[in-house]
């Protein structure tokens, strides 16, 4: 830059900055009592009073109950700190900004209100230029306690249906604070992000929006940018803006006469290469600077990065229903996607590395898209920025989910506000992918019994279908919007039709086995299923009944689900044998454990094979939860103390770039619609049936999806072996050619798949370059598989030097070993493993490496229940 740096100076009020926080209750009553509490800026009340001792740890044993009274009291946060006559006189404004306050509250300096506040979910300021004291100057900010602001705002409105214990809908505060089906209900307050003083003078920067598009191979930037004037000022700024550095870099410039609120600057930008989504191309992010300067003195500046891209959501009508397909730089996405919840309940405890690791375990899984659910937040820069460098698309909910909503003011004006905000921030953001209006209100409105409960009350529509299109036509048009999820993009269509835009898929996890995610094929599935404990360790640091128990008290506080550990229980169906009862006659809990976390893994696996296999007229799948946000029994794949599940590993084989798997489909003679036959749409037929193709106008396929830039060719060989030893009965090699980002269905001959032996045979098939899929005859209860102790063998070892610490785990198989897990986590809470859900034909090893600080117990690290399979489960049923 040529001006010198900006006159705009920002004070923090934080605890950082060394500013003395105290908070109070406004009840003598509470364990609080009249103390003044230490509290630290940004944060949260819950961790201020744990911090002091005064409350036991919310997530531990059934703690969450005793806290209730947290909710329904008024707390005080006071703090002082010195404003000195130099920089008083430094500028000629002084705003006191909040970039979040949690949330119904009265803000007072020096004893004068200057502000109340509403809303979470946008940032406020205050001009205070008149109310600053030059010395010791008094703050405070006093919250009616959530539970019962909630409540008295729904009064006011008028009452609209909603889920869970408290009306979250009438509050502009984050739903899942009061309680989800995984999450506790721990609705607290707080300043839970920045805090400070601005003094400016002439303008400000109010808003930059920085577009970043490409016209056909050329990058333009069009930057928009909003400025706030003194009334005084009367001269031109220039606003200014780089793109990139060094020889590349491309400046602009422009000049604002006084008092012109609005700005924007075009720059052509033909050396930049496109950003993609990981799997389609690299991530290049180009720094950006914008700043406005009176003469020589800037006045203010941004700073920021874009990626340049395209996406475009193409939901025509075609011959199949209504598509769902997003394209990025005009090439369409399959998209491997998994729903993104608050990483923590304490939303104040997420940081810059806990966000890189929550997207590390996307990347890692083959996941290229996230959805930012709509009963949490807009998330900190930190993740958005972490989702730019990795690739990972973002699908970004407005906050609005499961409930009816009043579109009467004051709650109509905090949807604007919030949503301007929201979408000004998130608009340099090349990950960004899709502005969503709300999860399932769309929905509820038509098939949850809202009509005759509102009796002509407005319920959301406007905000879905006014408010939120507009805004973003306005602010972030390069983005596309859909005004829900689920939803089908035509009028007169049921919002969750499978045939039309995107699907939520819920009956199997709440009525159906998991066999009936045949029964349709979605365009696109952007919500569906199943349910798992978290980690041995995990679970068993907050859950202590004696004995452990599915239904014991503590067990049932950390599964939220209705009815969740009877429907763990009942998904077993006939896939899996029942766990049983130990010595004494309780429930063998470890096989509990082990069992309902290999079903989940399962099911959804199973799910996304059905989904995939019909890809491109089935345009992706949105697991229903990457993450957790404290210890509980859940859809989740990564728990709340961050291990993978046997869920993890299942969706990193699903959602490799090479996928293959076995699936029935029409014979070409009864449906020339190979591949899309209406003959498999109503059927339940699985690969796991006796004789994998029983209808005579059925046969088994092997589906292969080439979601790479590179050819996909070779062999597949498919084998029908013994499980005993892997002899094989049959076997038949299948050459195939994939284009790039392509599929295809390869019948199989019936002799491979036909057997007089359904439970001591297995279906191989190998595709060169490609994992290896299985197919089954019978269900694993019926199938003659080998204990553990004659099916292989084991062999623990430290890593060696340089490796760090750990061990490697090698099973080598005798007799065919099912879905082979390792939990190294139950010797060392902190342990991880590389792999999982390992199936081992015959003759075939294995290596787990197992990375672990302490020295483990190599006999404990070999054998049940840290070493477990479906063989030990089957052998002892």
């Amino acid at each position: 830059m040529t001006a010198s740096s900006s006159v705009l100076v920002r004070t923090p009020l934080t605890s950082a900055a060394g500013v003395d926080w105290y908070v109070d209750a406004d009840r003598p009553d509470t364990p609080v009592g009249d103390r003044r509490v230490p509290a630290q800026v940004p944060g949260e009340l819950h961790l201020d009073l744990l911090r002091a001792g005064l409350i036991p740890e919310p997530f531990d044993g059934a703690h969450e109950s005793e806290l209730a009274w947290i909710g329904r009291t008024d707390w005080t946060f006071r703090a002082r700190f010195d404003w000195t006559q130099a920089q008083h006189d430094a500028a000629h404004r002084h705003d006191l900004v909040a970039d979040g306050l949690d949330t119904v509250a009265v803000v007072r300096l020096n004893d004068a209100e200057i502000g109340r506040t509403a809303n979470q979910h946008r940032g406020y300021r205050f001009d205070v230029t008149e109310l600053l004291e030059i010395g010791e100057n008094t703050l405070e900010i006093s919250f009616t306690g959530p539970v019962t602001a909630a409540e008295q705002r729904s009064e006011e409105l008028g009452e609209r249906p909603y889920t869970n214990t408290h009306p979250f809908n009438a509050i502009r505060k984050m739903a899942s604070a009061y309680g989800w089906d995984w999450g506790p209900d721990l609705a607290g307050v707080g300043i839970w992000k920045e805090l400070r003083l601005e003094s400016w003078s002439t303008v400000r920067l109010a808003a930059v929006r920085p577009l970043a598009g490409l016209d056909d191979t050329t990058g333009v930037l069009d930057v928009r940018a909003e400025l706030e004037w003194e009334p005084s000022a009367t001269e031109p700024v220039t606003l200014r803006v780089e793109l990139g550095d060094g020889d590349d870099e491309v400046i602009g410039t422009v000049e604002v006469a006084a008092g012109q609120t609005a700005a924007a600057l075009v720059l052509q930008a033909p050396a930049v290469a496109p950003w993609w989504p990981r799997g389609y191309g690299a991530q290049p992010l180009y720094p950006v600077r914008v700043s406005v300067a009176d003469g020589q003195v800037g006045r203010d500046e941004w700073q920021g990065r874009v990626g340049f891209r395209s996406v475009t959501l193409d939901t025509s009508p075609d011959r199949f229903g209504t598509a769902f397909v997003i394209a990025v730089n005009g090439t369409p996405v399959w998209v491997r996607g998994a729903n993104w919840i608050p990483d923590d309940a304490f939303l104040t405890r997420v940081d810059a590395d806990r966000y890189r690791r929550g997207v590390e375990h996307a990347v890692d899984a083959g996941i290229n898209l996230l959805r930012v659910w709509g009963g949490g937040i807009v998330e900190r820069e930190d993740f958005y920025d972490a989702c730019d460098e990795a690739g990972i698309l973002v699908w970004q909910d407005f906050l609005l989910a499961c409930a009816a909503y009043s579109e009467d003011e004051p709650l109509w004006s905090e949807f604007e506000a919030e949503a301007r905000e929201a979408v000004t921030r998130l608009s340099a953001h090349a990950s960004l992918a899709l502005w969503n209006g709300g999860n399932e209100n769309i929905w509820g409105s038509v098939e949850w019994g809202w009509r005759p409960r509102l009796n002509g009350l407005s319920w959301g529509d406007g905000y879905y279908s006014e408010l939120f299109p507009r805004i973003v036509a306005e602010l972030d048009p390069r983005t596309p919007y859909s005004p829900g999820s689920p939803y089908s993009f035509a009028p007169y269509h049921h919002p969750n039709d499978p045939r039309h835009g995107c699907t939520h898929l819920w009956e199997v996890w709440n009525a159906l086995d998991y066999r009936h995610y045949r029964d349709s094929v979605p365009r696109f599935a952007s919500e569906f299923g199943f349910q798992g404990p978290p980690a041995w360790s995990t679970l068993t640091s907050v859950v202590h009944d004696q004995p452990l128990d599915p239904f014991g008290p503590q067990m049932l506080v950390h599964q939220k689900a209705y009815d969740g550990n009877a429907k763990l229980e009942r998904g077993l169906g006939d896939h899996l044998p029942h766990w049983g009862t130990d010595a004494d006659g309780a429930v063998a809990i470890d096989d509990w454990h082990w069992l309902t976390q290999l079903n989940q893994a399962r099911a959804v696996a199973f799910g996304i094979e059905h989904f995939r296999s019909f890809a491109p007229v089935n345009a992706g799948a949105i697991v229903w939860q990457l993450n957790d946000n404290w210890p509980v029994i859940s859809w989740a794949a990564v728990d709340g103390h961050d291990h993978r599940k046997p869920l993890w590993y299942a969706l990193r084989r699903v959602f490799a770039d090479r996928f293959a798997t076995l699936q029935p489909r029409p014979e070409p003679s009864s449906d020339p619609r190979l591949g899309f036959g209406m003959a498999v749409l109503g059927t339940d037929r699985q690969v796991g049936e006796r004789t994998l193709a029983q209808d005579s106008a059925e046969r088994l396929a092997l589906v292969l999806h080439n979601d790479a830039d590179t050819p996909w060719a070779g062999e597949a060989l498919i084998t029908r072996q013994r499980l005993a030893d892997g002899t094989a009965v049959a076997s038949a090699a299948v050459p195939f050619t994939l284009e790039p980002r392509s599929s295809r269905t390869i019948m199989l001959d019936p002799e491979l798949t036909r057997t007089e032996h359904p439970t001591d045979e297995v279906l191989v098939a190998e595709p060169e370059g490609g994992e290896v899929v299985f197919g089954w005859f019978d269900e694993d209860p019926q199938l003659a598989l080998t204990a553990p102790s004659e099916a292989h063998t084991v062999h623990a070892e430290p890593l060696a030097a340089g490796e760090g610490p750990g061990y490697r785990v090698t099973v080598t198989a005798r007799a065919l070993v099912k879905d082979l897990c390792l939990f190294p986590d139950r010797l060392d809470p902190a342990a991880t493993v590389d792999s999982g859900l390992v199936t081992l034909p015959a003759g075939r090893s294995h290596t787990f490496v197992v990375r672990s600080g302490a020295e483990l117990d190599p006999e404990a690290l070999t054998a049940a229940p840290v070493l477990r399979s479906v063989n030990d489960l089957v052998a002892r049923a």
